[in-house]
């Protein structure tokens, strides 16, 4: 049975692990997002959901200890924005599976998903959702986007908390109001297997 290793190293980046291969999200340029240090993350594959520095800082990932690739990549294309990618460019949803397991990161989506991707993304162990805003989808899309698609477990990326994160994005607890029941973390690290409890996982940023 596979086991997925989740860390969050704040805003959108999370370091994914299975049998010891690891596979790194949106890594962001030093000194780009407010709160967050520099990246300290090693990584044997870099996955970039689009090309703004908060996401696509490839270089500053430092290299794994390689290995066979346990993953299965599905790309899905979107929009950073409503309109079609006319005001912040593309986005791309990356959905991966290990075993019987299943997990997308959202990037930086910014458009409703099509009735399509809507149907490939049903059954998702994790879902990775921004809930900012301004940037991205806000709180209610980002909630309405986890009501369609039906994930087993949310993870909350693309906030403020405090002093950190993008200035024009709006605080975590915007989305969790909405959401009700949530499982807050007191560390940045989340186990799944087949046996994890359905939640909404805060992680929490360590710096």
């Amino acid at each position: 049975m596979k086991q997925l290793t989740l860390r969050w190293h704040g805003h959108a980046c999370f370091a994914l692990t299975c049998d010891g291969y690891t596979v790194v999200f949106d890594p962001y340029e030093d000194n780009y997002v407010p709160g967050l240090s520099p990246l300290d993350v090693a990584g044997d594959l870099v996955l970039c959901s689009h090309g703004h520095g908060d996401h696509n800082a490839a270089g500053l990932v430092k290299a794994g200890k390689g290995g066979e690739n346990p993953f299965r990549i599905t790309k899905l294309d979107t929009y950073h924005d409503p309109e079609q990618g006319r005001l912040r460019g593309e986005n791309t949803i990356h959905v991966l599976q290990a075993g019987d397991l299943r997990l997308a990161h959202f990037g930086d989506i910014g458009c409703p998903l099509t009735p399509a991707q809507a149907a490939e993304l049903q059954g998702l162990d994790v879902a990775l959702i921004p809930v900012g805003g301004f940037y991205t989808i806000g709180p209610q899309e980002a909630k309405e986007l986890m009501d369609t698609i039906r994930p087993k477990i949310v993870i909350p990326m693309h906030y403020r908390k405090g002093e950190v994160g993008l200035p024009a994005v709006g605080p975590v607890e915007d989305f969790l109001a909405l959401v009700g029941d949530y499982v807050y973390y007191p560390g940045d690290t989340i186990t799944i297997n087949a046996g994890t409890e359905p939640q909404v996982a805060v992680l929490t940023y360590q710096g």
